[in-house]
């Protein structure tokens, strides 16, 4: 019953592809998060993103590939662990129970969800919440330090600084690495506006000036050998290029004409913009056919490929099961809530 009264009060909420005329489509602008921008944000931080993949590197394959699908079934839980609760923070806020508390200078901010239904907790499910979230907000720290001080330590500090650094002195280098960047982080931040606009939205917007580039890069350099070292420094450069061009490009010129094609919103002062998935969308081809361009057209010499064993790409009954169990009960929560 409970779902029911939540189900009939904020329907609106429920839907996984917006519409144009949604208010929240430039976050999720339609059909792209089924067919655009969405897929390089997941395949970028999921299969790029040293953070995510040192857990399974520290693994064998069988291993690693077990683990890979025991975190699609958790992702599967996100709707009910993650969104439902915001679901049901708005549908509260709407009816007055919870007054000012998820407001900030008058101003509704999502961010303050989370704390405002914990403070609704008897007091020892109020314990038990606050532990959780500080384990996981400790273990995503700690994977991310690590993450920061080894690219630091190894791929700067060794090998373009001190190529001869003793081990004693690279651990002292990483703790420092990890200790500066964390008070950059925190002076940072509030400069940013995260607080303001939604740090998850913030940082997926953000972190998409980068991805598409480093995305294409990494699929090229795996699946095609012809793929050149020139094309790949395109990648990395050429994508924040582009990203910063289209981020800015509505206010140089009027976009107007791609909004019947849902590329383009008004973001309510008149000026039409790209959704930020889409702008993903856009840099990741523009970048693709740039690396394809370079490696073909303006190739010198041999080009020395990345040989990828085709074995390790095969996979046993249980695992292949195991995802297309995934892809269908995904299907299915996507096709019910369309």
């Amino acid at each position: 019953q409970g779902f029911s009264t939540l189900y009939n009060s904020t329907r609106d909420h429920f839907e996984m592809v917006l519409g144009r005329d949604n208010p929240n489509y430039m976050d999720l602008p339609g059909l792209s998060t089924l067919i655009g921008g969405m897929w390089i944000v997941n395949l970028n931080y999921w299969g790029c993103n040293q953070y995510i993949t040192q857990r399974a590197l520290g693994a064998d394959l069988p291993t690693a590939r077990k683990g890979l699908l025991f975190a699609a079934f958790l992702k599967l839980l996100m709707p009910v662990i993650v969104v439902m609760p915001g679901i049901a923070a708005f549908a509260l806020d709407r009816s007055g129970v919870l007054g000012d508390a998820m407001r900030v200078g008058g101003e509704l901010n999502p961010d303050r969800a989370y704390p405002t239904l914990l403070a609704l907790l008897p007091s020892g499910l109020k314990g038990i919440a606050f532990a959780a979230l500080t384990a996981a907000v400790v273990a995503s720290l700690a994977g991310k330090a690590n993450s920061i001080a080894t690219i630091f330590t190894l791929d700067i500090y060794q090998k373009r600084l001190h190529p001869n650094v003793s081990e004693q002195k690279m651990v002292w280098i990483g703790r420092m690495t990890v200790v500066v960047s964390m008070l950059l982080a925190v002076l940072i931040a509030p400069l940013m506006g995260i607080d303001k606009k939604g740090g998850f939205q913030y940082i997926q917007e953000y972190t998409g000036f980068v991805s598409p580039g480093i995305l294409a890069m990494f699929l090229l350099g795996f699946f095609w050998k012809k793929t050149t070292s020139s094309a790949a420094m395109f990648a990395t450069v050429g994508g924040l290029v582009f990203s910063i061009i289209l981020k800015f490009l509505p206010g140089m010129m009027d976009l107007s004409f791609l909004a019947p094609i849902g590329f383009a919103h008004d973001n309510g002062s008149g000026v039409y913009e790209i959704p930020f998935l889409d702008r993903m969308f856009i840099v990741f081809w523009l970048v693709v056919a740039g690396m394809v361009l370079l490696s073909t057209v303006f190739a010198r010499g041999k080009v020395k490929g990345l040989i990828v064993d085709t074995k390790l790409f095969k996979v046993d009954g249980a695992f292949a099961l195991g995802s297309a169990v995934i892809c269908v009960v995904l299907a299915t929560i996507y096709g019910m809530w369309w």
